[in-house]
């Protein structure tokens, strides 16, 4: 009787080291059906690159998730759902989501951008937005008859800020006065901007500037050496837009090089 009851312990003391086994390696059991902790690590690993962090209060929810989704995808099964054509078309939906995500994220690994190329575009920045910036006013209207008109007005002692108000088409800085803020003259059409680098602070063209929107008046108010961010300011801005331009061209030459019928 005696051996028979150690037996029964050992027994029961194995039984409850395998268990122990067992929900180490799942988050829980949901109707007989092991839930592994690998769920569970991916759902953390998600919340972590968001950038939460996963105190042991997230893991607590984080672990409810994991079990109610187990839950409600055992209830899907049993109603046959898996069947349906809806979840095929949208499991394959997903499935091509995923791994060209994968196809995305394997190029940029394998295709970084250098720092010799972030520093090379900052170059380029620099050599087209330096020299001078211009804080400068318009007038935009249809026609030369018009423009010509505002200038003699101007001439006789018009305000400038007045008549840009009231008569410009550029609704946005008429509103202003024809306020166009500091401003680098690449930002402007080749018309604009030649006639602009001609003037002196304080000085308004004498004739009319012709560009595709219209008839200009410009008039500069001040003028300034460009002031550039620090290239470890604007780096990451950098950084991004050009591995977003590497993975656009990535992908236009894929699809040029693509046989389709």
């Amino acid at each position: 009787m005696k051996k028979q009851f150690l037996l029964a312990t050992a027994v029961a003391g194995l039984l409850a080291l395998s268990a122990q086994g067992v929900l180490a390696q799942n988050v829980a059991i949901v109707n007989g059906k092991a839930v592994p902790k690998s769920r569970l690590d991916s759902l953390a690993q998600q919340v972590a690159k968001s950038g939460r962090p996963v105190t042991p209060e997230m893991e607590g929810q984080l672990r409810e998730e994991v079990i109610a989704r187990e839950v409600f995808m055992q209830e899907a099964e049993k109603l046959g759902l898996t069947t349906s054509e809806d979840y095929k078309v949208q499991m394959e939906l997903a499935r091509q989501t995923i791994l060209i995500r994968e196809l995305f994220a394997d190029y940029q690994k394998k295709n970084p951008v250098t720092e010799a190329d972030l520093k090379a575009e900052y170059d380029k920045f620099a050599a087209a937005n330096g020299g001078q910036e211009y804080k400068a006013r318009h007038i935009l209207v249809e026609k030369e008859a018009e423009a010509k008109a505002i200038i003699a007005s101007l001439k006789k002692g018009g305000k400038f800020e007045d008549i840009a108000k009231k008569q410009s088409k550029d609704t946005g800085s008429g509103a202003k006065g024809g306020d166009l803020d500091w401003a680098n003259p690449s930002s402007y059409v080749p018309e604009f901007a030649d006639a602009m680098r001609k003037l002196s602070k304080g000085q308004t063209t004498d004739t009319p500037v012709k560009s595709d929107f219209g008839y200009h008046i410009i008039r500069v108010d001040d003028i300034r050496t460009a002031q550039l961010p620090a290239f470890e300011e604007v780096k990451p801005q950098i950084a991004q837009q050009m591995q977003q331009q590497k993975l656009a061209a990535f992908q236009e030459d894929l699809r040029k090089k693509a046989k389709v019928e």
